[in-house]
């Protein structure tokens, strides 16, 4: 048997590719596209595997996706394939409205077209799951609720506005043809493979470097935080049990402020890796002007999945945020590959 994950070369992607690999046999058609964020230095402990198939390739491009479908017959698709970061929708949105919300379209259709060719037995057990962000919803005031699968749609960014459309689209696909779908929204992830665009890689990579550790506005921005192994056991979950058509909301019950996160991660390197002249890292903090549209507070409800498919998850931030850094200390080699080139040219420009 076989599923096929698109996005695999990306951080949860690979990370879902990883684990799933390290605990079954059933193989793994892995289509990537390999922007910046997709690499594959991620998945070089099963580069030979013969249960993973690589294929380098966009979710946009029907006939490369209707040949794995027929090559492969996977019983299920895991769409991980997106465009996430919300500074980069921000400064040029394009990119995320064509793989988001045109690359999901051109997804769903192959996989209705394949679904409808496969025998009685594998049309009933086959599934897509589509991952999705809990930023569709928008933002949340001190005193509101997490959000639930029941929240409204609110969507703040360019990111989370292409992100929303393709909820939609999943949803539709389902109530309009039958395709059985499962969508997950889940809520900020972080762990090993992370591309230092986003808060806590960047964090890290730059205390190390002894460059300044930028923080958007005052720093009381609130945020559930998902270690990505978790993540990925809750996805395992849903594609195992999910009803068709449901949504349901993963979060790690850690709402933290970012500037919470960052002195977290400036303790952790005090203790296991001291900056050379003494002071500590905090030293580094420097706060910079907010970034457009910037939602305040993300929170997730995640008892639907607890309730209806057991799932919680294993890691505290504390045990979570602890092994993220030191999977960065011990991990040279993948950081200098992801902080070579025009990519990190880019953070230099965004983020010195």
């Amino acid at each position: 048997m076989t599923i096929l994950v698109t996005g695999g070369a990306g951080f949860i992607g690979g990370n879902f590719v990883l684990d799933w690999l390290a605990g079954r046999e059933e193989a793994v058609v892995n289509l990537d596209a390999l922007t910046y964020a997709g690499n594959l230095e991620t998945l070089h402990t099963v580069s030979a595997k013969p249960n993973h198939v690589f294929t380098h390739g966009d979710i946009g491009d029907r006939k490369l996706v209707a040949k794995l479908l027929r090559d492969h017959r996977p019983r299920a698709i895991v769409n991980f394939a997106a465009e996430s970061h919300v500074d980069r929708s921000i400064h040029g949105p394009g990119d995320f409205i064509q793989t988001n919300i045109v690359g999901t379209f051109s997804l769903l259709e192959c996989a209705r077209e394949y679904w409808n060719g496969l025998e009685s037995g594998e049309r009933e057990a086959f599934r897509f799951l589509h991952v999705s962000t809990d930023e569709v919803y928008g933002t949340l005031q001190a005193e509101d609720p997490p959000f639930a699968e029941t929240n409204r749609y609110e969507p703040n960014s360019p990111y989370s506005a292409s992100k929303a459309a393709s909820d939609h689209l999943v949803r539709a696909w389902h109530h309009t043809y039958g395709l059985p779908v499962l969508t997950t929204n889940c809520s900020n992830n972080y762990g090993p493979y992370h591309f230092p665009e986003k808060l806590i890689p960047l964090v890290i990579l730059n205390a190390l470097a002894g460059k300044p550790l930028p923080i958007y506005g005052d720093g009381r921005q609130v945020r559930d935080w998902l270690y990505v192994k978790d993540h990925c056991s809750a996805i395992r979950r849903v594609l195992e049990a999910g009803k068709p058509g449901e949504t349901y909301n993963v979060g790690g019950w850690n709402e933290k402020t970012n500037l919470e996160v960052v002195s977290a991660i400036c303790g952790i390197l005090d203790q296991l890796k001291p900056r050379a002249d003494g002071q500590a890292y905090r030293e580094q903090i420097q706060f910079v002007a907010d970034r457009p549209g910037h939602d305040r507070r993300y929170a997730i409800d995640a008892r639907k999945l607890e309730r209806e498919l057991g799932w919680k998850p294993a890691e505290t931030f504390d045990s979570g945020i602890r092994k993220t850094v030191e999977w960065y200390l011990s991990n040279p080699v993948w950081i200098e590959h992801v902080s070579n080139g025009s990519y990190r040219d880019w953070l230099d420009k965004h983020y010195g």
